[in-house]
């Protein structure tokens, strides 16, 4: 049975990675370095993550059975991942609408505020308000591609905290069926994501939707120690990435997504850096992170620390957090290429004032001063968890945050 995507976008993309107070002071001095496209595998067992850190999960690891608020998260973590177990194997083929292409293993998508005109059956969509329920209907593949990721992400973490194999099994089958299976496997391309019917074949836009499988990437690492993905099919997930890489840089639509404005330019980056480092092409990832300061802060970040492309929009704390988010995951990948994101300033922008900025309603968000329909506060916990990883223990700690960072608790 299909299942809808999570409405929040922070928890769909499953993307928030590190956070300091994971692990006590004492031993931040000490932590796992991220080596190029090895990851943080020489640290972590064999584990090749690039985004998970090694002692922010050992940690909560070490604690699971001792400490009463890491014991529920990870009952409940196990619970989910059972449910999982239970899931289809998802795959682009089954979907009820043939791309352009006729390829069914070509991805597709719609836009959300596009609608049938029911003026004109079978024409041009027109649009409307609210959200199309196609979009997450077996119509198309954005809820497969969602709920793949997110089973590949709970069932990874449940064997890694478990060590029972049967979770690494199925989390293989998944990856194998999504990319590898020649029957169906998923093109390495998302030129019909964000179809408009009549209008639009695909646009720049639906690059943003495989922001979902950086999860996989890091499941991927994860469940390595298991061999249930071979060294075979392991090259050739790292090739379809490289295919898909080469589609992000080559493509009108990927193209397109890396001028976007807004949010999109930061996620293109964030993924185009995350997913060539996977493929061993860290040339590629170290050149992504190398330009992020000239192609970004200028319109991205202000001198006082706001991010202008996101303050004018109904929810503009959330799409801050959001949109700062993708930057941090471009900074962790170059901490794995040597290249130092973190504290680079230009012309007074960096990626510190954005945080500094954002940590200024840390604990009285009634006082925000831009539009924002749902001020809560779960989202900018797990940021400043992550800027204290960086940065010291200056923006507060939150345990709560640490478990929905790493353990994906509810």
């Amino acid at each position: 049975m299909r299942k809808l995507p999570c409405i929040a976008l922070a928890s769909a993309f499953g993307l928030l990675s590190a956070v300091s107070s994971a692990v006590p002071v004492a031993a931040q001095e000490a932590r796992p370095a991220c080596v190029g496209a090895e990851g943080y595998s020489a640290a972590f067992d064999g584990r090749r993550t690039f985004l998970w850190h090694p002692d922010a999960l050992e940690h909560l690891k070490a604690g699971k059975d001792s400490d009463p608020r890491i014991k529920t998260a990870y009952e409940d973590l196990i619970a989910r991942a059972d449910e999982a177990m239970t899931h289809m194997l998802y795959t682009v083929v089954d979907k009820r609408t043939i791309p352009y292409s006729g390829d069914r293993h070509d991805y597709m998508s719609t836009v959300a505020n596009w609608f049938a005109d029911p003026k004109k059956p079978g024409g041009p969509y027109i649009r409307g308000q609210g959200s199309n329920p196609e979009r997450f209907s077996d119509k198309y593949d954005i809820m497969d591609l969602e709920n793949m990721s997110a089973d590949v992400e709970t069932l990874a973490l449940a064997y890694y905290f478990s060590e029972n194999p049967r979770y690494a099994t199925r989390a293989a089958s998944l990856v194998r069926t999504w990319f590898l299976t020649p029957a169906s496997r998923m093109n390495p391309n998302m030129e019909f994501a964000q179809t408009v019917i009549g209008r639009e074949k695909g646009r720049p836009d639906g690059v943003l939707e495989t922001a979902r499988i950086q999860r996989v990437i890091e499941g991927v690492g994860l469940i390595a120690p298991s061999g249930k993905l071979t060294a075979d099919e392991t090259r050739a997930l790292e090739q379809w990435f490289s295919d898909y890489v080469d589609w992000m840089r080559t493509s009108k639509h990927g193209k397109g997504a890396s001028v976007a404005k807004g949010y999109n330019s930061l996620w293109y980056d964030a993924q185009l850096a995350h997913f060539a480092l996977f493929a061993r092409r860290a040339d590629v990832a170290k050149a992504t992170v190398e330009a992020f300061p000239a192609a970004r802060f200028p319109d991205q970040f202000s001198p006082e620390g706001q991010m202008p492309l996101e303050i004018g929009r109904p929810r503009s704390l959330y799409f801050s957090i959001y949109a700062l988010s993708a930057a941090y995951n471009v900074a962790e990948i170059g901490q794995c290429v040597g290249v130092d994101l973190w504290d680079v300033e230009q012309d007074g922008r960096s990626l510190k004032r954005a945080t500094d900025f954002l940590n200024k309603y840390r604990g009285k968000l009634d006082s925000w001063p831009y539009p924002e329909t749902n001020k809560g506060a779960a989202e900018l916990n797990i940021l400043l968890n992550r800027a204290n990883r960086h940065w010291g223990t200056a923006y507060g700690v939150s345990p709560r945050a640490r478990l929905v960072a790493y353990m994906k608790a509810r």
